[in-house]
């Protein structure tokens, strides 16, 4: 079996399809399906299961995934080390969030790392709940940043900091109601507690986009509370009164027993340190 073999594997596994992996590796379909039907037999196993949606992992695929991932790491460790032979062997952290936490929490995470821990090779990726819990239990991503947590088998679950959700309106015009999409928790509690129906608002996958809506338009929603807090100071917004809060927890998730880089413990140590400093998120 050869690198490029293991590299097809996991390009399939991000493309979805056959297909897309083809075109990002630059090669033809056949060469992508040759390569893995090599792999199979050298393997023993089935790695995928092609059907109209795309190509899914089997189980010994899974099982393959972070094997791949190790031989494609000791490969490029092996490429620098004999390139230049006082050159130190990177470790590589890949890390995610959720789309309404790269700013500024993964994105300050990263500043910390990148100024303490130059020599650790930082991957990372922004993306919705569902599909960071899936890179996370395909061993593609080593940690994730969630407001959602989801105790599964051999996950670890630190929650590191805590928000509030509060209900805003603007001072000049309190319609229409926007609703932001914080998470499932926060959407079951919504549906409990909240009198407005959420299918009838004006829907936002970004917080930051909702915000600058109501100042511009108007109306009514939930905000964290050190976003809006400057403005409800400055007179634009106003809190709903008698209205429901909800806190907004912040969870790091990783694998009990994944090969994490030997750095983790530092690199964990820095976001926590960079979490001091959530009093000054601006978005």
């Amino acid at each position: 079996m050869d690198i490029e073999q293991a590299k097809t594997f996991l390009e399939i596994i991000h493309a979805g399809t056959f297909a897309r992996a083809a075109e990002r590796l630059h090669v033809t379909q056949t060469t992508v399906t040759a390569r893995v039907q090599t792999l199979e037999s050298a393997l023993n196993c089935r790695l995928f299961i092609r059907n109209r949606a795309g190509a899914k992992l089997t189980k010994s695929g899974e099982a393959f995934v972070k094997p791949a991932q190790s031989m494609i790491e000791a490969w490029e460790q092996a490429k620098q080390l004999c390139g230049a032979s006082n050159y130190p062997a990177q470790q590589t952290l890949r890390i995610g969030g959720e789309i309404s936490l790269w700013n500024p929490i993964l994105i300050d995470w990263l500043l910390a790392m990148n100024d303490d821990m130059p020599h650790l090779h930082i991957n990372s990726k922004v993306s919705t709940t569902d599909i960071l819990y899936q890179l996370l239990q395909t061993q593609e991503i080593d940690a994730i940043i969630v407001h959602s947590p989801r105790y599964l088998p051999n996950l670890v679950v630190e929650q590191i900091a805590e928000e509030k959700l509060i209900h805003v309106a603007s001072n000049q015009q309190t319609t229409p109601d926007l609703f932001i999409d914080w998470g499932e928790d926060f959407s079951l509690q919504f549906d409990r507690c909240v009198p407005f129906n959420r299918q009838a608002a004006i829907q936002f996958s970004l917080g930051p986009m909702a915000l600058k809506y109501l100042l511009a338009k108007g109306g009514n929603g939930y905000f964290r509370t050190r976003v809006v807090d400057q403005y409800l100071n400055e007179g634009q917004l106003h809190k709903v009164k008698e209205a429901a809060e909800f806190t907004y927890p912040i969870y790091l998730i990783y694998h009990k027993h994944n090969t994490l880089p030997d750095d983790f413990e530092q690199a964990k140590k820095r976001l926590l340190k960079s979490m001091e400093n959530v009093l000054n998120w601006t978005i």
